[in-house]
């Protein structure tokens, strides 16, 4: 993979070069004293040292709420697609969002092709920022998903005067030849960037203590451990755990007619198996009408159904879950280390 070097004095103007051009620069910005990704104005507004964002970047590629189709009653009904897609820049984010973005391609390209999704996708640029201050809740060492060599189109790290460049495709490098004043990377830089990663490994504080491929072995034998209903007692059904994560895409689809009774939208928005109405169907029923189905559900997403499907687990190990969570149960880690626990 070809490498670059970024003077940080330089950084500033590459940002502002791409905000002069025709793509939105999407970037985390500060927030009540946090963190969130958004349009970033200036190139000061940008902050790539967080440790990670309220909200994941995956809010641009699948917004919380869309509009599908547009149509017209009548005699002679209209219905008109709806497909929302610009030019945008997604800039500092992190390998562990980076990853999630891949199970989202997969999810959307294979069998039913999302075509919202995919359009927004296509047009979307991804500049990454190696993460070297994790959150105090984030575990991606333990699932591999604290670097990445794949999914950018460049991939920064800071390693102190200047920013590493990894080139990830050529539209990355199209974009550091027309925006970027850049030089060659030496051998000592390279090991440079080699060694920040390394400490930053050191840096996380919660650990999963087992591989990501035991994961789901683990929950082979643990549908009916008692931990489900200990751990969900406390749930508040909420929904804050699902809707920060990053690899949750489950949406609703629902109509609107006007007032006017001529026109009206059938949209999409965010829906979670956390929320008690996922799972009703008419009727009345409901097929995770109790906390411990819905809790269980969730950990067996994550670390199990979506390894069967994609061969990638459905969880990252950011840590956005953990950090949300009023009840401090979500954390898929402390979860699978307790059921660990229980089978030896």
């Amino acid at each position: 993979m070809e490498n670059k070097i970024i003077e940080t004095q330089n950084l500033g103007l590459f940002v502002s070069n791409l905000i002069d051009s025709k793509a939105e620069v999407i970037g985390p910005k500060r927030k009540n004293g946090k963190y969130a990704f958004g349009k970033i104005p200036k190139a000061s507004d940008l902050h790539l040292d967080c440790d990670t964002t309220l909200l994941p970047p995956k809010m641009y590629l699948l917004p919380p709420k869309e509009t599908l189709i547009k149509f017209e009653l009548g005699e002679e009904p209209e219905v008109e697609p709806v497909v929302e897609a610009k030019p945008m820049i997604l800039f500092g984010v992190h390998p562990y969002d980076i990853k999630a973005i891949e199970l989202l391609d997969t999810a959307f390209s294979t069998t039913n092709l999302d075509i919202n999704y995919l359009s927004r996708r296509e047009k979307t640029t991804i500049i990454g920022i190696d993460c070297l201050n994790p959150n105090p809740n984030a575990f991606c060492a333990s699932l591999g998903t604290a670097t990445t060599e794949t999914g950018f189109d460049l991939m920064l790290t800071d390693i102190g005067d200047s920013y590493m460049v990894a080139i990830g495709s050529s539209k990355g490098k199209d974009l550091l030849t027309k925006y970027a004043k850049t030089r060659e990377a030496t051998q000592q830089e390279l090991a440079q960037r080699d060694s920040e990663r390394q400490k930053a490994l050191a840096r996380y504080k919660v650990t999963l203590n087992m591989s990501p491929e035991e994961v789901p072995q683990l929950l082979d034998k643990s549908w009916d451990s008692p931990l489900w209903k200990e751990r969900s007692e406390k749930c508040l059904s909420c929904g804050s755990c699902v809707m920060v994560c990053p690899t949750c895409f489950c949406f609703d689809v629902q109509e609107d007619v006007a007032l006017n009774l001529k026109e009206g939208e059938r949209y999409r928005q965010w829906d979670a198996c956390m929320l008690p109405g996922f799972a009703l169907v008419a009727g009345g029923g409901n097929f995770r009408g109790d906390k411990e189905s819905r809790f269980r559900h969730r950990m067996y997403r994550k670390g199990k159904y979506l390894w069967e499907r994609y061969a990638k687990l459905g969880c990252v190990g950011c840590g956005r879950c953990a950090t949300a969570c009023l009840a401090e149960i979500a954390s898929p880690a402390e979860t699978f280390n307790l059921l660990k626990e229980e089978t030896k």
